[in-house]
């Protein structure tokens, strides 16, 4: 039977996940959501694969060990399970929050085609600088800095995946790209995680436009 604070994380689990949803950040059934519920074993309360996230009731959400095994509920496990269970351990993370966002899939895609040939082991990185919305990141206290999001090849071989990206996450600012995919972004506990997530969507959004604006700017004026 559920503790009360395992039903409590439910709810908040599920009331965030259709926040998300309704943003427009993992429409379909895209996207993966997790809660640490237990550290040692390892055991995390996520949404199950292939369903709406914007209509997960707490009831639906499953509980998976670290090996990507349903432990408790019905559904079956993401197959990204071992990328939540790689930044779990790596960060100390409590909750992992994976988008499908516009923004997120678009510039994934273009910082690692902007690398090219130099692009080391299929990964680059994207800096974001100079917006007062970096200090809604922990650790961060000043507009004036820069982060650079580690963004990784994608691999449909998730522990391969979760190899190549474990390097990456010791100075990332509590969030990975997969190039073409989305964004992973991590807090301490839940709150700290969708409050990561929302600065760096906001973030990677005003990026693109960035882009965008400079190229318009750079386009001949009509005589």
């Amino acid at each position: 039977m559920a503790n009360a604070n395992t039903t409590a994380l439910a709810s908040a689990l599920s009331k965030a996940m259709a926040n998300i949803h309704q943003r427009g950040w993992c429409d379909g059934t895209g996207g993966n959501f997790s809660c640490v519920l237990e550290r040692d074993p390892l055991l995390l309360l996520m949404a199950p694969s292939g369903v709406d996230k914007g209509s997960v009731a707490p009831r639906d959400l499953i509980q998976v060990g670290a090996t990507g095994s349903v432990l408790g509920g019905k559904g079956k496990a993401s197959a990204e399970t071992a990328l939540h269970v790689e930044i779990v351990n790596s960060c100390g993370a409590g909750a992992v929050l994976h988008t499908h966002s516009q923004a997120g899939t678009l510039l994934s895609q273009w910082a690692l085609e902007q690398a090219g040939n130099a692009t080391p082991h299929g990964h680059t990185h994207l800096e974001l600088r100079d917006l007062e919305m970096l200090k809604g990141l922990e650790g961060i206290t000043t507009h004036a800095c820069s982060v650079a999001i580690p963004v990784c090849a994608n691999d449909q071989d998730l522990p391969a995946l979760s190899t190549r990206v474990r390097p990456l996450l010791g100075d990332a600012p509590h969030g990975v790209l997969i190039a073409g995919h989305g964004l992973y972004a991590w807090g301490r506990n839940l709150g700290s995680a969708v409050r990561h997530l929302e600065i760096l969507e906001f973030l990677l959004e005003q990026r693109w436009r960035r882009l965008l604006l400079d190229a318009l700017m750079q386009r001949p004026q009509a005589i």
